[in-house]
């Protein structure tokens, strides 16, 4: 959600920075925005410019905080917004974690990019532990359940978005964004645009072919909305639309109270891959995940791979023999 709120110079100059050189998307934009807004609501009742108990906190004004406060800001004062966020803004662990490392790419920004700073103060600055929790997903029954109870009126444009997303593992703004033109059924390939709008292309199995060829039959061209998946209005489905659309079809199935959001059917691709031997590197890509660690966490499914993998050591058969053959 884009704040209204109005930001001194030196953190509009940031919000210019990662847009136009790190390329980050809208979305990222508005993290960063409300991550520093509640930074600078912190320093200015830190520094008793204002009593947090005769002003709501979202009525206190951050742009005329003065400069000197982020120069003067120290890896203690750091530690104590972080537990000033724990214990008076009751921010979960991911929520501490997440604001924790914008403060940290705002003041990198500053030592290293712009030289505002002589040192970045907050450089050693670790992040918040998180719990590390395994991700939802669908069992390959539960998958094809989901896809055989699918029974809308737009039936062939509902199937081929859960198609889309069990067998690409594409997000929800990945999916939303999708025009006709980055389709291709002769080459079998869909274009996705991801995070910080970095463009990849992703093939399409036999079954995406399949549900795309059939809705794409069915699709009546309209005017002036290039978007493959478009609503009733003949508008682009909105995301939110779209996840209404995967609720509907949960619920026909019988799945709609274990809590499976468009974002854990990426998770049941990527795990339903992963489970099939399909190594984390080409995951990686296939999902356009930055970083491999990223990937790793489809590493932890309790699904027999692990112990498949272990029962194949060629040292497997050779066992300790019992104790009567020990002696004789």
């Amino acid at each position: 959600m884009t704040t209204n709120q109005q930001f001194p110079e030196y953190i509009e100059n940031f919000i210019n920075h990662i847009q136009i050189v790190e390329n980050k998307s809208d979305k990222t934009l508005d993290a960063y925005r409300v991550d520093l807004l509640c930074f600078l609501r912190f320093l200015k009742i830190h520094h008793n410019d204002v009593d947090p108990n005769k002003i709501e906190w979202l009525n206190i004004p951050v742009k005329d905080v003065p400069f000197d406060y982020i120069k003067q800001f120290t890896i203690q004062d750091a530690y104590s917004y972080m537990s000033w966020l724990k214990k008076n803004r009751n921010n979960s662990a991911k929520t501490r974690s997440r604001k924790t490392s914008s403060l940290k790419h705002f003041y990198s920004y500053l030592s290293n990019k712009v030289h505002l700073l002589e040192n970045n103060p907050i450089e050693a600055l670790e992040l918040p532990r998180q719990e590390k929790t395994l991700p939802k997903y669908l069992s390959v029954d539960q998958a094809k359940k989901l896809l055989s109870s699918i029974n809308t009126k737009t039936y062939e444009r509902d199937f081929c978005i859960i198609t889309l997303f069990l067998n690409c593992g594409m997000r929800l703004s990945e999916l939303n964004k999708i025009n006709m033109e980055d389709i291709s059924l002769d080459s079998k390939t869909v274009r996705l645009y991801g995070k910080g709008r970095k463009e990849r292309i992703v093939d399409l199995n036999a079954a995406c072919v399949s549900a795309l060829d059939q809705y794409i039959a069915t699709r009546k061209p309209i005017d002036n909305c290039d978007a493959l998946f478009y609503s009733g209005k003949h508008n682009r489905l909105s995301t939110r639309r779209i996840q209404e659309i995967v609720e509907k079809c949960l619920k026909a199935a019988g799945l709609g109270n274990l809590g499976i959001t468009p974002h854990k059917l990426r998770h049941t691709a990527a795990t339903l891959l992963y489970n099939n031997g399909v190594d984390t590197l080409v995951l990686k890509e296939l999902l356009g995940h930055e970083s491999i660690a990223t990937t790793q966490i489809y590493t932890h499914l309790g699904n027999g791979v692990l112990k498949k993998a272990v029962e194949m050591n060629p040292l497997n058969e050779n066992t300790k023999k019992n104790n009567n053959e020990d002696n004789n």
